[in-house]
């Protein structure tokens, strides 16, 4: 049985469906179960072998931001699918009202997924209405409920490699513990906290004793050295350097994590970091950890209050 699972999309995305993935695997251990997804989630995949047998590269389609469009590649890729002889083939990409139809035309034996109220395939066994209200993590476990599959927990696990520790070793980081991690980036600037809020809480946890680590992928290595100057460098500063297992190690040793509501919010969930996750988008109940006694969610829209964030942190982190 070939199953396929269609969710090209970014980090924070992916492991919310974490979950999800792992329901599917112990519902179908025989089958192959193949992600359907961004360039980068091969190596998300590879990763999580598990669960994940193989990796199918998506080349985008019009209507979706995630990547630029190639025409040629995309008639090569309906092409290519339509021989993969797919048995079911999952939507968790949204509401289904780009891509419900483009899936369609890869010519599965099943297709199950989200749609909308308004989508002639509202209320069939296979298609679930997209329920707004959910946080990411159940929203795909219940469409898996939709198909009669149980879950198997909502917790986010992260495998980890010897790989993970050699590339941390070499990059030579003296990190004295105690130490906490700020995480200021996020994909949207608008959804960032001011940097100076984060220097400045950074600086509150430096005087209390803490070492602090400036995290963050290459494009927001300007960010994060803009902060770090407002610390008077006294931080450490390990943004655009570290890969992804690397960081995990990081975050899995730190005494705390202050962040945006962002992919890595969910890797430090994952390494039961304890962390403050500032969500700037309105939209916490969806996106923040679902463990509320070690991760606090702060909205941010309707609570900016720097006192509160502080008095948050200190009390979470001690």
């Amino acid at each position: 049985m070939h199953i396929v699972i269609f969710r090209a999309l970014k980090l924070g995305d992916l492991l919310c469906t974490v979950p999800a993935f792992r329901a599917l695997r112990k519902a179908f251990p025989q089958a192959r179960i193949s992600l359907l997804g961004l360039p980068w989630s091969a190596s998300f995949a590879e990763r999580y072998y598990c669960y994940i047998d193989d990796f199918i590269h998506f080349p985008g389609y019009p209507g979706l931001p995630e990547q630029p469009v190639h025409i040629e590649a995309i008639n090569s890729f309906f092409y290519d699918m339509k021989k993969s002889h797919i048995d079911l083939l999952l939507q968790m990409q949204g509401n289904g009202s780009i891509v419900n139809d483009m899936l369609e035309q890869l010519q599965p034996r099943c297709i199950a997924g989200f749609c909308e109220p308004t989508d002639k395939r509202s209320g069939s066994r296979s298609f679930l209405e997209y329920p707004n209200q959910l946080h990411e993590i159940q929203r795909h476990l219940a469409l898996l409920q939709h198909l009669h599959i149980p879950h198997d927990g909502t917790h986010i696990d992260f495998p980890l490699t010897d790989a993970d520790g050699e590339e941390l070793e070499q990059l030579s980081i003296n990190l004295t513990e105690p130490y906490i991690c700020i995480h200021p980036g996020s994909a949207l600037i608008s959804r960032q906290w001011p940097p100076e809020l984060f220097a400045r809480i950074a600086s509150h946890f430096m005087e209390k004793g803490f070492t602090i680590v400036l995290t963050g992928s290459t494009q927001e290595k300007a960010l994060t050295t803009n902060i770090n100057r407002m610390l008077r460098n006294r931080a450490i500063d390990i943004a655009g350097i570290t890969t992804l297992g690397s960081l995990a190690l990081v975050l899995r040793h730190a005494s705390g994590m202050i962040s945006n509501c962002t992919g890595v919010s969910h890797l430090g969930a994952a390494m039961r970091t304890k962390s403050v996750v500032i969500s700037m988008d309105g939209e916490p109940h969806r996106w923040g950890p679902l463990d509320s006694t070690r991760h606090k969610t702060i909205d941010w829209l309707k609570n900016n209050n720097y006192d509160n964030v502080l008095a948050t942190a200190s009390q979470l982190i001690s």
